[in-house]
């Protein structure tokens, strides 16, 4: 009986402590939580102020809520926003649609096809993946100015496609070594070309490490700086990051008005974000089980 009496306490005390424990996680979580969804609802409050009740109260709501930071930016020519949120939407678009073909046909070359430079190669992509872009930015803005491709409307597409390509090769190529090569041989005997095979068996297997792919390459798009600032002149051809940078000032900045700039500029990937999320998590799930 006494036994008993133990093995109870012990198990009531093991159901507090695993109370308790959850309570403190939960509490934790939600901190965590606060800390990240918090900047964004002050950034949205802020943008509703003007300077001077900004800068007399940077954290306090505002006491007159007016839009009329977001109609200067829309309405002035000289920041040319959306213009810049066109260009930056353009370059990402055309720059992840080839990111995620290249990745998906070599990925698979490399999976699949045993050739004499099948290592080396790989590796060189590994490569990729370890040099930091910023010890490249004076070769690459050397060869682009003789080359004369520099500010053109083209201009970022290959370095956004050279640097980002390695790390969806290893992505894809990982995916690809848990298909069964199965799938081609039945595909070739029933008499499927490679094309064929390669586009309409394969390609919809691979779909969620595509997406995934294809998703975090147009958020590492849309927010490039470092390209787009040494390739970059022409206001005309402004990406959203160098858009943003003309709403400071030397010695003064507008900071509501910049958060109403940034807020613009963040709607449409936020969106993005939250429409596809849950093929982010598909996608990096299916990956780790894959690869």
């Amino acid at each position: 009986m006494a036994e008993l009496t133990v093995v109870k306490n012990e198990t009531q005390g093991q159901k507090v402590a695993n109370t308790i424990f959850g309570v403190i996680s939960n509490v934790v979580l939600w901190i965590f939580s606060l800390s990240c969804v918090f900047p964004l609802v002050w950034m949205f409050y802020s943008s509703l102020k003007v300077k001077r009740e900004f800068n007399r109260d940077i954290m306090g709501l505002p006491k007159a809520p007016t839009l009329d930071n977001y109609h200067r930016i829309l309405s002035n020519t000289d920041y040319n926003l959306p213009t810049s949120m066109f260009n930056s939407a353009r370059m990402t678009i055309m720059s992840v649609f080839l990111i995620v073909l290249c990745a998906f046909v070599l990925g698979y070359i490399l999976s699949r096809i045993n050739f004499s430079m099948n290592k080396p190669l790989y590796i060189m992509f590994l490569m990729g993946m370890l040099i930091p872009i910023h010890s490249l930015l004076v070769p690459i803005y050397i060869i682009f100015s003789r080359a004369g491709i520099n500010d053109k409307w083209f201009t970022l597409l290959l370095p956004y496609l050279a640097f980002n390509l390695p790390v969806s090769i290893f992505l894809v190529q990982g995916y690809l070594k848990g298909i069964p090569t199965a799938l081609e041989e039945a595909a070739a005997i029933d008499g499927s070309s490679f094309t064929r095979s390669l586009f309409s068996i394969i390609m919809p297997i691979c779909k969620p490490i595509l997406v995934t792919v294809g998703i975090i390459n147009v958020f590492t798009c849309w927010n490039e700086f470092t390209f787009a600032l040494i390739l970059i002149k022409s206001t005309a051809l402004y990406t959203v990051p160098l858009g943003l940078k003309q709403f400071t000032g030397q010695f003064t900045s507008d900071y509501p008005k910049i958060m109403s700039a940034m807020l613009l500029t963040m709607s449409p990937i936020v969106i993005f974000y939250f429409v596809f999320s849950k093929q982010i998590i598909k996608g990096m799930v299916a990956g780790a089980v894959k690869g």
